[in-house]
C-alpha cells in the first residue's frame, strides 16, 4: 500500500511539473482582441466566491519544508461551485472542496501518504441584488470525515456557519470569507483525534484588468482553538481567462509565505491550476 501511494505521489509530481510549464507559456500568450470583453466579465466573476457562474477549480498547492526532513505536502484542490436560483430574489450557491492530498515524511518514523483528505462543503443563501455592488451572502459549512487514512484527516463530523461579504468597482473587488467550524461527532476512530474547534478567515484584495489578468492577494489564516495555534498563508496568483474551443479556462499560478504557522510547519508555498466556467446567464 505504502508503495502504492509513493507512486500516485510521484505520478502527481509529474502531472504538475507538466502543468506548471505549460501555465506559465499559456499566462504571457497574447489574447485575441474579440474575446477579450466577455473574458474580462467573466474574471470578474470569479473573483466573486458567489457569483451566478458555474466554476470547477482544479487547485493545486504546494508546500515545503515540514518538520525535520523539511517534508513536502502536495494538495489538488477539487472545488465546484454551483449556484441556483431558489426565487426571484435569491441565489443558493454550493461551494464544494475535494482534496487530494499527498506528502512525504516529514520526520524519521513517520511514513508519507496519499489520498482523499476531509472534505468542506458551504452554501451560502445571497440575494441576487446588489447595492452599490456590495455582494454578500450566509449559510451554513459541513466537515465530512471522507479521508481515506487517518493521517490525512479529523475522523471528525462537523459542522458552523459560514459568511462572505464584498463589493466590486472599477475592476477591483476586495471582501472577506469566514467560516467557523466545531465537530459534533465521532467517525471511525475518531475519539482518538482531537475535537475540530477551527475559525477560517480570507481576506481577498484583486484586480483585473480588461484583458482579463487578474492579480489577486490573499490569506487564507486558520485559528485552531484546540490547539491555540495560527496558520497564516499569504498569497499573491495572477490568473487569464483562455478559451479552447467553446469552452472558457482561467489558468492561475502563484505563490505564498507563511506569515505563521505551528511549529513544524511549512515555509513557504506554491499554487497552480486550472478552472473550467459554464456561464449561466443569470
Amino acid at each position: 500500500m505504502k508503495s502504492c501511494s509513493y507512486l500516485a505521489l510521484i505520478w502527481l509530481k509529474r502531472q504538475v511539473r507538466s502543468f506548471l510549464a505549460t501555465a506559465a507559456c499559456l499566462l504571457f500568450m497574447p489574447l485575441a482582441a474579440a474575446a477579450q470583453e466577455n473574458d474580462q466579465s467573466l474574471a470578474k466573476q470569479l473573483a466573486n466566491p458567489i457569483s451566478s457562474l458555474i466554476s470547477v477549480p482544479f487547485q493545486y498547492n504546494y508546500d515545503c519544508c515540514y518538520g525535520l526532513r523539511d517534508g513536502e505536502r502536495h494538495t489538488l484542490n477539487i472545488q465546484p461551485v454551483i449556484p441556483t436560483g431558489i426565487s426571484p430574489n435569491w441565489n443558493l450557491i454550493t461551494r464544494t472542496i475535494v482534496p487530494v492530498v499527498g506528502f512525504t515524511s516529514p520526520a524519521l518514523g513517520v511514513d508519507g501518504e496519499f489520498g482523499l483528505s476531509d472534505t468542506v462543503q458551504s452554501f451560502f443563501f445571497s440575494p441576487k441584488a446588489t447595492h452599490n455592488g456590495v455582494t454578500w451572502g450566509v449559510g451554513p459549512v459541513f466537515l465530512w470525515p471522507t479521508a481515506t487514512d487517518r493521517k490525512l484527516g479529523s475522523d471528525k463530523w462537523g459542522a458552523g456557519p459560514t459568511f462572505v461579504i464584498l463589493k466590486q468597482q472599477s475592476g477591483w473587488t476586495y471582501g472577506a470569507l469566514t467560516n467557523h467550524i466545531w465537530s459534533y461527532a465521532d467517525a471511525s476512530g475518531g475519539n482518538l483525534k482531537p475535537e475540530v474547534n477551527a475559525t477560517f478567515i480570507q481576506p481577498f484584495l484583486s484586480y483585473t484588468w480588461q484583458d482579463s489578468t487578474t492579480l489577486t492577494l490573499n490569506s487564507e489564516s486558520t485559528y485552531d482553538w484546540t490547539a491555540e495555534q495560527w496558520n497564516v498563508p499569504i498569497n499573491l496568483i495572477v490568473s487569464h481567462v483562455y478559451n479552447f474551443g467553446q469552452q472558457p479556462v482561467q489558468l492561475f499560478v502563484g505563490g505564498r509565505v507563511y506569515a505563521d504557522s505551528p511549529a513544524g510547519g511549512p515555509d513557504w508555498g506554491l499554487r497552480a491550476g486550472a478552472t473550467f466556467l459554464f456561464p449561466t446567464g443569470g
